[in-house]
């Protein structure tokens, strides 16, 4: 089908995935966006030479190694992931960032342990309330800012996981191997690639990718008074037709994809009449937590003329795409239900 990633940099490497590409239950290790702050290592580290530091608030600091990783009991689950800034380009208004259309975002199988086994091994003390995370991955930049990220304690504890293995291989080296962290249900900001340090703290870490960086903030407004970039909203994506594509009438097939972070996907609407109606989607595929559910609409048209196809995405915790997507400076966390709108030509 030709399908080829979208590199919008090369260094750091941050490419987009193809829509046809998201398709698919599961997305390709090959075809998985692309999304660093920092150099990737030229070559996977020796896993004899490997260890996974923790110290700061816990009673035993300790150096892990590999073999003491693998002894643990094993974690499979699917969880999909999303850049923050994904679709920041279709906002009506410009924000900084990397131009992503819809393809900052992957679903894949990943194997690996619990946050909390390991946590478990060192003991928090009383008082632990957050989880630093640091990889191996080079600073780039003139200031070679290091990438270092954290998250509340309970998150660590409740549904976070160091994953190894990915769609049922190990972990490639531009997805992080030997290690990533992967808060479930968050953005990619919070999942730091090529682990080997985690620090417990009082408070969350500062720095300039937690105070400056991966904050939702209004022009005028200083971005440590933003929210942090946590917990993925509920949204969906069309990945059939393409956009401004030229169909025959008859049987249109719609495709999509939706997810909504820690809740699941309840249903998925669809309108061709920019929202006067909707007619409720078929979820499609496996149903699990953390995991998108693919969908999809099956639209008689027999009028030939110009259509734009709408669909929206209501979680199990009853919250539904907004209409339109709350701007911010950065452009994170657009799920506006008129942005991620596919416009057609139907002939006769």
């Amino acid at each position: 089908m030709g399908s080829k990633m979208r590199v919008m940099s090369e260094r750091p490497l941050n490419a987009e995935t193809p829509a046809d590409r998201l398709r698919s239950w599961i997305t390709a290790n090959d075809f998985f966006f692309d999304r660093n702050q920092g150099g990737i290592p030229e070559t996977p580290i020796d896993l004899d030479a490997w260890q996974l530091s923790i110290t700061g608030e816990v009673r035993r600091p300790a150096e892990i190694s590999w073999r003491q990783i693998q002894r643990l009991p094993k974690a499979i689950v699917a969880d999909t992931l999303e850049c923050s800034g994904n679709s920041r380009s279709l906002l009506e208004d410009k924000a900084h960032g990397n131009p992503w259309t819809i393809g900052g975002v992957g679903n894949a199988v990943w194997g690996g342990v619990w946050l909390r086994d390991v946590l478990a091994l060192v003991e928090p003390t009383d008082s632990a309330s957050h989880v630093g995370f640091e990889g191996m991955d080079t600073p780039l930049g003139k200031s070679k800012i290091k990438f270092v990220r954290s998250i509340p304690l309970q998150k660590a504890l409740d549904s976070t996981v160091l994953a190894y293995e990915m769609n049922g291989a190990p972990l490639p080296l531009k997805h992080g191997f030997p290690l990533r962290a992967l808060a479930l249900g968050w953005t990619g900001a919070n999942c730091v690639k090529w682990l080997n340090r985690i620090v417990l703290t009082q408070d969350p870490v500062k720095g300039f990718f937690m105070d400056k960086v991966y904050r939702v903030y209004q022009k005028g407004q200083a971005p440590e008074e933003g929210p942090v970039v946590a917990e993925i909203p509920v949204k969906t994506i069309i990945t059939q037709p393409a956009p401004n594509e030229t169909l025959p009438s008859g049987t249109v097939v719609v495709l999509g994809a939706a997810y909504a972070g820690e809740a699941r996907i309840a249903s998925v609407d669809v309108s061709f009449d920019d929202g006067a109606s909707w007619s409720p989607a078929d979820l499609i595929g496996p149903d699990e937590p953390f995991a998108w559910r693919q969908w999809q609409y099956v639209w008689e048209v027999s009028a030939p003329g110009d259509y734009k196809i709408m669909a929206r995405a209501t979680d199990t915790e009853g919250r539904c795409q907004p209409l339109e997507a709350r701007w911010n400076v950065l452009g994170y966390g657009n799920n506006g239900i008129r942005e991620h709108a596919v416009s057609v030509r139907i002939t006769g």
